[in-house]
């Protein structure tokens, strides 16, 4: 049944779900509003489902997942477009050889990630969850739940799910040739300079931002460091792995629980209490900006006893020492070019120390913490375009 490119401007009809027998159904370039029917769930032959070009609102319906020959399914909300394709075990295997130790990209608390490609060339990243580990259904759930309900160009995005229930549970993701910001950090065979760095920390900013205040309820990521922040070909950031996040009911709220979080990263009032709020990602953040700048991880073995990362570059920046703390990578043999790096540097640890501050209610949040690194960014180029004119 085709009723694409007409002016049908109503809600789907849920009549529809009378046609047992149905194979293929279009809807796409309409005026069609509402949400997508339960129902729909019913058309258990359904194959090819196109509803794109729409102004559809609320989400993809759960139900979805029964009709077992679904293999194309394209939507729009409100001009948002999403296409989702089913892909099954078989062909996940196939695409991965088996899920071999060469097509390895990392491991992770709940699963691992391969890297694939299916027959008809589409590259891809899939996790497939450890479901022998306790946790491991519910993480899978929660990060379902996050993905299928967030949109945003600095969240890594899901293209399928493939499931049987107890045996076996993946999510197909959308491949980062660039990996991640761990790699490009501590690898000898990779480097970023101050403005790459300062521009991935504006992305996971941005995501976070939408994370926590654009949607109508926050979401708090709860496992913020560089190995899931992931970079597309472009050197765009993308924050990953939403398997411990956790939904708030409204974004000044905050919940009680007991969950795994990364040693280091993690702020004080969540480690000792269990609260999580949008405060404790910002928390991380704060860390993480420290780490990208210094090359230092938190947990490195020269912070023990009292002296950590936070307070190694609390002491440097408030003295001459700060040559010492930012990473030698970083540092320009040019000297007007130096100061002006210097600067940048300086700025972005001062709002790192803002964000990790001991009290939840004296850090930033996340909106303005993307506004201070954009006037930085924004000096930084005017310094060193200024500095270039000087040298030519």
């Amino acid at each position: 049944m085709d009723l694409s490119n007409n002016r049908f401007d109503s809600a789907i009809p849920t009549g529809v779900v009378n046609l047992k027998d149905l194979t293929h159904f279009s809807l796409s370039n309409n005026r069609i509003t509402g949400l997508i029917p339960e129902s729909f769930g019913e058309l258990l032959n359904l194959e090819f489902l196109d509803l794109s070009r729409n102004n559809l609102s609320g989400e993809i319906p759960k139900s979805l997942e029964k009709p077992r020959y679904l293999k194309y399914f394209n939507v729009s909300f409100n001009g948002l477009e999403g296409t989702w394709k089913r892909i099954s075990y078989h062909e996940l295997h196939r695409a991965t050889d088996g899920f071999s130790r060469s097509k390895l990209l990392g491991n992770g608390s709940y699963g691992s990630v391969y890297h694939g490609t299916l027959s008809y060339g589409i590259t891809f990243a899939v996790k497939v969850f450890k479901l022998e580990l306790e946790g491991a259904f519910k993480s899978f759930d929660v990060e379902c739940e996050v993905l299928r309900n967030t949109r945003h160009r600095n969240l890594i995005k899901i293209i399928s799910s493939c499931s049987n229930d107890l045996d076996f549970k993946a999510l197909v993701l959308e491949f980062m040739p660039n990996g991640s910001l761990d790699k490009w950090l501590y690898s000898n065979n990779h480097f970023l300079d101050i403005l790459q760095r300062l521009n991935i920390m504006i992305d996971v900013a941005s995501a976070l931002e939408y994370l926590h205040h654009g949607n109508e309820t926050p979401f708090v990521h709860c496992d913020l460091k560089p190995c899931n922040i992931l970079l597309d070909e472009d050197m765009v950031a993308h924050l990953s792995d939403f398997g411990i996040a956790k939904l708030l009911c409204n974004e000044d709220s905050m919940i009680q629980t007991i969950t795994m979080a990364t040693v280091g990263y993690m702020a004080p009032d969540y480690g000792i209490d269990g609260i999580v709020s949008t405060k404790g990602d910002v928390y991380s953040f704060g860390i993480l900006l420290m780490e990208t700048v210094t090359r230092k991880k938190p947990t490195d073995e020269m912070f023990t006893g009292e002296r950590s990362l936070k307070s190694w570059v609390k002491e440097s920046i408030s003295s001459t020492l700060l040559n010492q703390v930012v990473d030698m990578n970083l540092l320009s043999t040019n000297g007007r070019e130096h100061s002006a790096a210097n600067n940048c540097t300086l700025s972005i640890l001062q709002v790192a120390l803002e964000c990790s501050a001991e009290s939840p209610d004296e850090r930033l949040n996340t909106k303005e913490i993307v506004t201070k690194l954009e006037k930085i960014k924004t000096k930084f180029l005017k310094n060193t375009k200024r500095v270039r004119q000087r040298l030519t």
